[in-house]
Parts: structure tokens; C-alpha cells; sequence
């Protein structure tokens, strides 16, 4: 998963606390209001008034695909129904010793076979559906099948995909980077203007999207078969944006004592 962190903004430091703090409007003796003013606290209310700094986060991070499915299909007609048989589950005893062989776990690998009368002649057909957490040994497996048993078995071009868990992961990722890059802007600006930055009063996120590489139909139609594995992987991975507001507390930095 790589992660990039993208360029913040928004800061707003309240280094001088205000009496009634919230109220918009003051009320006029000649029953108008007016907005904005609000009066400073005395010296005894500022030292117990909490003084804060107001800083947003983004970060955008993405994540390759986690899974990958590839289809093995084989079929035969036969005017015996024994010899449609035969030559089908020949094939897919050999495909499926090589996948127990290569370390393919029996939980990821899926296989359905269909028998019919077509005509004067019998004819079955059977599929194996690969999913592959490792897409190194999804390209061995895949070349050495098409080297021994070449044109009798047809193997789909691999699937792309996320599953629900490396979403959540992604999406949580962002969050924390996020909320990372906005505290390290508000230790940056109580550094700078002097102040010691105190324990966070709110967070909230304030967006979450993702996306993916679009590619029109067109486009996807007439690459889907010519992108290589590398291109495919880059071409279903998906990014995430996030976006945290939060606000911290300001603490004054305390003066060291003279030693005598």
C-alpha cells in the first residue's frame, strides 16, 4: 500500500480567549443587533478559558488488488457418453493434482461440471474457478498449464479484485494519515507562535471518497485483452481521499525556575 500525502490548508489559532463564546449577535438598547463584537475575559477568566487551534488533514492513499480469479474451462463430445467423460475428467485430474501441488488451497478452488445430450452425441463440460491471494504463482500455474495441455483447456484472463476487508483497511489508512498530517500542522504553528500544543478537543472527518482508473467501454473492450498483468493490477486499484478537521487545545509554555 503506498501512501501519499497531499498538501493541507486551513488553519485558524485562538491564542486570546473570549467571553460568551458562540454568540453571533448583541442586542442594542434600541432593539437592533449587532454581529460580531464580543468582549475580551479578565485576566482571572483568560487562565481558565481553554484556548484552541483549528486545523484540517488530507491525505490520499491507495491500495493494489488483493485477489485475482482465473477460469480453467475443458469440454468434449463424444457420441459415447463414457468417452465425453473420460476425456473431460482426464484434463481436470490433471489441473486440479498441479494446483494441490503448487500450494493452492482446496478452499479457493471451485469446480462445476455440466453432462448433456446434444444431438447424436454427448457432450460435458467442466470449469475450474482459481482465486489466488499470490499473483506470482497465478502466472506459473497459468504457464505451465497452457505449455502441457496447450489448446484442449481455455484459461480466461485473470480478474482483478478487492475484497470487502482491504476496502475498510484503505479507507481507515486514509483516516489516519489524514489526522496525522493535521497534527503535525498544529505542532508546526504552536511551535511557531510559541505555545505548546495540548490534547485534541475534536476530530471529524469531514470526507471520505474513492476511485479507480476509469477507462470508457470502448477503451475497456479493446484492452481488456491486450493489458498486460502489470497494467490490469494498476488499472483496479483504488485510491481514497480523506479529508479531518480537528481542534486542539493551546497551552502557554511554562517559564523555567531560576535555581538559586
Amino acid at each position: 500500500m503506498s501512501l501519499q500525502q497531499a498538501p493541507q490548508s486551513r488553519v485558524f489559532v485562538e491564542l486570546v480567549p473570549w467571553a460568551d463564546r458562540g454568540r453571533e449577535n448583541y442586542l442594542l438598547s434600541g432593539g437592533e443587533t449587532l454581529p460580531g463584537l464580543r468582549r475580551p475575559l479578565s485576566s482571572a477568566q483568560a487562565q481558565t478559558a481553554t484556548r484552541e487551534v483549528h486545523v484540517s488533514g488530507t491525505a490520499e492513499v491507495s491500495a493494489t488488488p488483493d485477489r485475482a480469479q482465473v477460469v480453467v474451462q475443458m469440454s468434449s463430445t463424444k457420441e459415447a457418453a463414457a468417452e465425453a467423460k473420460k476425456s473431460v475428467c482426464r484434463r481436470l485430474d490433471y489441473v486440479t493434482q498441479t494446483l494441490q501441488q503448487q500450494g493452492v488451497q482446496s478452499e479457493n478452488v471451485t469446480v462445476t461440471k455440466d453432462f448433456q445430450r446434444v444431438e447424436n452425441a454427448y457432450h460435458m463440460e467442466a470449469e475450474v474457478c482459481i482465486t489466488f491471494t499470490e499473483f506470482g504463482k497465478m502466472q506459473n500455474i497459468c504457464n505451465f498449464l497452457v505449455e502441457k495441455l496447450d489448446s484442449s483447456v481455455v484459461i480466461s484472463q485473470p480478474q482483478f479484485y478487492h475484497t470487502p476487508g482491504s476496502i475498510e483497511n484503505l479507507r481507515r489508512q486514509a483516516c489516519l494519515v489524514a489526522v496525522e498530517n493535521a497534527w503535525r500542522k498544529a505542532q508546526e504553528v504552536c511551535n511557531l507562535v510559541g505555545q505548546t500544543l495540548g490534547k485534541p478537543l475534536l476530530i471529524k472527518e469531514e470526507e471520505m471518497k474513492e476511485w479507480e482508473v476509469q477507462i470508457d467501454d470502448h477503451q475497456s473492450s479493446r484492452l481488456s485483452s491486450s493489458l498486460t498483468v502489470q497494467q490490469k493490477i494498476k488499472s483496479a486499484t483504488i485510491h481514497a481521499a480523506c479529508k479531518v478537521f480537528i481542534t486542539f487545545e493551546v497551552k502557554g509554555r511554562e517559564k523555567k525556575k531560576n535555581r538559586i
